[in-house]
């Protein structure tokens, strides 16, 4: 054979299936960027391919553009398919629908428990609502060695469930359009923390107990603003007080913030129920590195001057807007 036929390939077989040939472990993985429904369709393509789509590592149970479904349909179809899967790990599980009922709400909690026990890493629960009126999670507070992103939309958040006490490996938080009526969002292992357009309707503050954060992110909050207890790590935070925050000196107006004089401060200048008025953010993400504030009323109607001044002198990269 000459030198230069020896070195040329045999073309591949027309009809061979080349993706098949890969290793299960990277078809498990090519399948969890799938919707789950085209993940477990992939069962007829061959006898090779009967049983992959058990083994996806995540799961994305979210509504098909191309064949939309009623909400029942999918709820049947994610039945059949957790049933089927059994318990194998996963590393990613998400929840992505829309004209989500409070009816639905069971089945919500149902999948995310399912997750949990499958050693899930990260859960996405991520549902659009045409109005404010969230699901309701259950609020038994998630039990999980493994789960390390939590990631939430338009549910609602009650009792116990941002007790992450028993989420030791829990580094990321982030929830937008929640409703949060929750007395208390602890974690000794969350890092990283979002609250984007979120409200609460309790006529106390929600109390945020996380000391190894080091970034923390407050946008547009309806209600009263978060009680922030210690965060010696922290290193960025940024917190815009929206509109719809209840939490603007009742006297700036008229008088002056309540801190300008002696007198005796208005309701909103109290952090705690028992009327004493330590800070509610300043305290806690005073020694962050890099440190936004901002505020549709001004800064002047949420910091009392000498606040102003030492925020200056301790936070040089403070970023500091009046709109």
């Amino acid at each position: 054979m000459t030198p230069s036929k020896r070195g040329k390939k045999a073309p591949m077989a027309a009809g061979v299936d080349r993706i098949g040939a890969l290793p299960d472990e990277i078809l498990h993985h090519l399948l969890s960027f799938l919707p789950a429904q085209e993940a477990v369709r992939t069962c007829v393509l061959a006898r090779r391919w009967r049983h992959v789509w058990k083994f996806t590592t995540g799961l994305r149970i979210v509504e098909s553009e191309d064949a939309p479904r009623s909400l029942q349909d999918v709820r049947r179809f994610v039945d059949y398919l957790l049933i089927l899967r059994g318990h194998e790990p996963l590393n990613t599980f998400e929840v992505e629908l829309s004209d989500f009922s409070q009816d639905d709400a069971p089945y919500l909690n149902l999948w995310a428990r399912f997750a949990l026990l499958c050693k899930v890493r990260g859960l996405t629960l991520r549902l659009y609502h045409t109005n404010f009126l969230c699901a309701k999670l259950d609020g038994l507070p998630l039990v999980s060695r493994n789960l390390t992103t939590l990631n939430l939309r338009g549910v609602t958040l009650q009792r116990a469930f941002l007790d992450f006490s028993r989420c030791p490996a829990l580094e990321d938080l982030r929830m937008r359009h929640c409703q949060i009526d929750v007395d208390k969002i602890s974690s000794l292992s969350l890092k990283r923390l979002s609250i984007i357009f979120c409200r609460s309707d309790l006529d106390h503050r929600v109390t945020v107990s996380a000391p190894c954060l080091v970034s923390f992110t407050l946008d547009s909050f309806a209600g009263r603003t978060p009680l922030l207890q210690s965060m010696p790590m922290l290193e960025s935070a940024v917190v815009e007080l929206g509109r719809a925050c209840t939490d603007f000196c009742h006297n700036y107006r008229s008088r002056g913030f309540c801190a300008a004089n002696g007198g005796a401060r208005c309701a909103n200048c109290l952090a705690y129920s028992d009327e004493t008025s330590n800070t509610v953010l300043l305290g806690a993400i005073y020694n962050a590195k890099h440190l936004q504030l901002i505020s549709p009323l001004g800064m002047d109607s949420v910091l009392s001057e000498g606040e102003r001044i030492d925020l200056m002198v301790d936070v040089p990269s403070l970023n500091y807007w009046k709109l």
